[in-house]
């Protein structure tokens, strides 16, 4: 069923009020290809999962749709890996804790990611040094213009720091329907990044384990991030900046305790949340919005808030940083 003017601040986590002039839900590849055939709604449509890594700065005139293809399926299973094929619709983290109960890894890292499973490989999500694309194998699309499904593996991809081709070249081209991911029963831990260890030491854990190692995640993020339901937020809003080690030398000299962190061999990824907070943003408060208090990435809606200030917000840190380091943040969440 197609709504007419409807609010979209409940489906989005930045509390945003504004509306929709159409809104309708799809739990089906066939339903998706029914609300794109139908005459009465030529007129643009924008795709929401959890509405987490959306910042909405104006009433939206068109047609609104929200995935909720959900399932679980086994494609492939033996005493080493489980092969899932994934709806697009699953919640992220309801999926992270799913494995993590069956003892399947490669996620745990990214518990308490916000979103939808569709969105994940949209722009290649991570955390505490693990990124999506470890775990993925292909997705399934539907493509606007034909309506037929495509699949791509990994390669198609192009998966890049908090990047993919659907947020390039096939924007807006596809609509993400499943993905496919291969986890392993027999786990390695990565626990280099981050507080990890020192969470896992206060938590008393010995022994380490899938369960254990997204316990102390969602510990560290639950302390640093605030919850959508309480102070809307998109959580990270700006990617961390991947600079040339010839660049990032320049600014150590005068700024020799940057964090940073080694990416590949000629690059060198830096904090952006350092970034910000050198800067003098964190936890600053405009009105009823501003910066967290707890972590500079973050910029948070206190209430009434309008996307449009959230986003001068966001340009005024980028300039600030620009101007304090000569780096140039780029956002992470999608404007609309």
């Amino acid at each position: 069923m197609i709504n007419q003017n409807i609010s979209l601040k409940d489906y989005n986590t930045f509390g945003i009020e504004a509306s929709a002039k159409h809104f309708a839900r799809f739990s089906s590849i066939k339903q998706l290809a029914e609300l794109f055939l139908d005459k009465r709604f030529q007129e643009p449509k924008l795709i929401i999962g959890g509405g987490s890594n959306l910042l909405l700065t104006k009433n939206f005139n068109g047609l609104v749709l929200k995935n909720e293809i959900i399932g679980k399926e086994i494609v492939l299973e033996n005493d080493y890996e489980i092969i899932l094929k994934v709806g697009a619709g699953e919640i992220w983290h309801n999926f992270v804790l799913f494995c993590v109960e069956s003892n399947y890894g490669g996620i745990e890292n990214m518990s308490l990611i916000p979103g939808s499973v569709g969105a994940a490989p949209m722009q290649n999500i991570g955390a505490y040094g693990v990124e999506l694309k470890s775990v993925f194998v292909s997705l399934e699309a539907f493509h606007i213009e034909t309506g037929k499904v495509h699949s791509f593996d990994k390669e198609k991809c192009k998966f890049g720091y908090r990047d993919s081709i659907f947020k390039n070249s096939h924007k807006d081209q596809y609509i993400i329907t499943s993905v496919t991911f291969r986890l392993t029963k027999k786990p390695t831990f990565n626990t280099s990044y981050g507080a990890i260890n020192q969470e896992l030491e206060r938590m008393g854990v010995t022994e380490l384990s899938v369960k254990s190692i997204s316990d102390a995640v969602i510990n560290i993020r639950r302390t640093k991030l605030p919850d959508p339901a309480k102070i809307g937020n998109s959580g990270s809003f700006f990617k961390n900046p991947v600079l040339t080690n010839k660049v990032f030398a320049n600014i150590k000299q005068n700024h020799p305790e940057i964090a940073s962190y080694p990416n590949g061999e000629n690059h060198t990824k830096v904090a952006a949340g350092w970034l910000i907070e050198q800067a003098g943003w964190k936890g600053k408060t405009i009105g009823n919005y501003g910066v967290h208090k707890n972590q500079a990435l973050v910029l948070v809606n206190y209430g009434g808030a309008t996307g449009s200030e959230i986003y001068e917000l966001s340009q005024k840190i980028i300039d600030s940083v620009k101007a304090n380091f000569g780096v140039e943040l780029q956002r992470e969440v999608n404007i609309i």
